[in-house]
């Protein structure tokens, strides 16, 4: 078919992608049929004005996806994708409820989408990272193909960062990467500051790497920068770790202003931050990363688990200069070889295809929607949350104690986990998170909500016989 002319206006993906995307589009409507031949790669990007190279990337992608097949010296035809089912992926495929059921709810984890056309978007996704099975098989060098870079380079930039790609690295979750990069940063006995409300996976890499872990104390917009001086001073710390965003668990965002106050400290006293932005592409506008203000000193860590989604594994780790790439490669290396290709590979077709953004979309509408339903159950005041936040910080009163009411919600549905898994220093408070993503529905969230709401409205010998 040489009169073909794809109007790529009709995919937000980038133009290689849009080829594609256009080629299955009209299949779709019948535009194009299989066996059509499509025209020539040089000729097609005169029509569009685009480079070579841009439509070769683009009928290499629509090979991917099964749409069309190229034979050398006679062109590139429309195959319609026909061995798409026999690639695992068929609409009706069952999902294996031996997988299906594992569910850890003491973890803070996104909500669950459940719309089938999204779901089949991103089983699209696989499909088409399957058209490379044998390659994302073999061993693969550390931090991410160049390709991959790009794509996490895009993502990062929606948090502001344009780190340039020798600084960018894909490595297989925050948590390794936090391990590696303490490693670098501290020796045994030395000490590390962070909140002192904080999230647990640091306390244990703490324990881990044998270092002193001092929590700072904070107030409503996060730790206090006099503290935090004062704590230089005395401590001579090796680094500050943070979670800045919708932190985990109290839901705190620290403001622009704090923000910029904290990065003046840590550069006075020459201070690494180690900035852990696990939900920082959750708020549509929130504050800028402290990357951004202190690109030197911060190691900026941005996870896809609560984005994306946990199984993925992968994070997304900007270096703070040159000259620490070299030694976080090699602990990274040593501690992991490199992050699965399958699921890099995946993260990066989503990444370009929009897909990630539309998953995006959805963990924020179904946060937002939750948080209303909190909102609309537990009174105002007795609880800390922010409106797009996956969890509550719920402080205890009326006698309850975090060990009794754990005891008591255990069978709701819901996580509670007490504050003893994230407190640094001294007593931990009587509170509890409450995750409130997941798999679990709306009804039953809300009915574990109302479960909740009446058991604090007394004692805790008022709500159940036994704990």
């Amino acid at each position: 078919m040489k009169d073909w002319h794809p109007d790529l206006s009709r995919s937000s993906s980038p133009r290689y992608m849009a080829i594609a995307d256009v080629i299955e589009m009209d299949l779709r409507s019948g535009h194009l049929v299989v066996g059509d031949r499509l025209p020539p790669q040089r000729e097609l990007a005169k029509r569009l004005n685009v480079d070579f190279t841009t439509v070769a990337r683009g009928y290499v992608e629509a090979q991917k996806r099964g749409l069309v097949d190229s034979h050398v010296g006679r062109g590139t035809f429309v195959t319609g994708g026909a061995d798409k089912e026999r690639q695992g992926f068929a609409p009706d495929a069952a999902p294996d409820p031996r997988r299906a059921s594992i569910v850890d709810f003491s973890m803070n984890m996104p909500p669950e989408t459940d719309d089938p056309e999204l779901i089949a978007r991103m089983r699209e996704g696989m499909s088409a990272v399957t058209a490379n099975l044998i390659p994302l098989l073999r061993y693969q060098g550390f931090g991410g193909s160049s390709m991959d870079k790009e794509a996490a380079a895009s993502w990062l930039s929606r948090r502001g960062l344009v780190p340039s790609q020798e600084r960018i690295f894909v490595t297989p979750g925050a948590h390794p990467a936090l391990l590696a990069i303490f490693g670098l940063l501290a020796k045994p006995g030395e000490t590390v500051l962070s909140e002192i409300i904080t999230y647990p996976g640091m306390r244990s890499i703490a324990a881990q790497l044998r270092l002193n872990l001092a929590g700072l104390p904070m107030d409503e917009d996060g730790i206090l920068p006099d503290a935090f001086a004062e704590a230089c001073e005395r401590l001579k710390p090796k680094a500050l770790y943070l979670n800045p965003t919708l932190q985990n668990p109290t839901t705190l965002t620290i403001p622009a202003r704090r923000r910029e106050e904290i990065c003046a400290v840590a550069r006075k006293y020459h201070v690494p931050i180690v900035e852990d932005d696990a939900y920082g592409f959750i708020p549509q506008h929130g504050p800028a990363p402290l990357a951004a203000t202190a690109p030197d000193l911060t190691w900026h860590i941005g996870g896809l688990a609560k984005c994306i989604g946990a199984g993925l594994r992968l994070a997304y780790v900007v270096a703070p200069d040159s000259k620490a790439v070299w030694p976080f490669v090699s602990a990274m290396r040593a501690n992991n070889v490199m992050a699965s290709p399958l699921t890099v590979a995946l993260a990066t077709r989503w990444i370009e295809d929009g897909t990630a953004d539309t998953i995006l979309r959805f963990i924020r509408a179904e946060a937002a929607a939750r948080q209303q339903m909190v909102a609309a159950i537990l009174p105002a005041g007795s609880y800390r949350a922010d409106p797009i936040s996956f969890n509550i910080w719920l402080p205890l009163s009326n006698g309850w104690t975090r060990s009794t009411f754990g005891s008591h919600t255990r069978s709701s549905g819901i996580g509670v986990v007490a504050s003893d898994a994230f407190t640094v220093e001294g007593t931990a408070p009587e509170a509890v998170r409450v995750c409130l993503g997941g798999p679990i529905t709306r009804e039953k969230l809300q009915g574990a909500l109302e479960f909740m709401a009446h058991a604090l409205e007394g004692p805790p010998e008022m709500a159940a016989s036994f704990f």
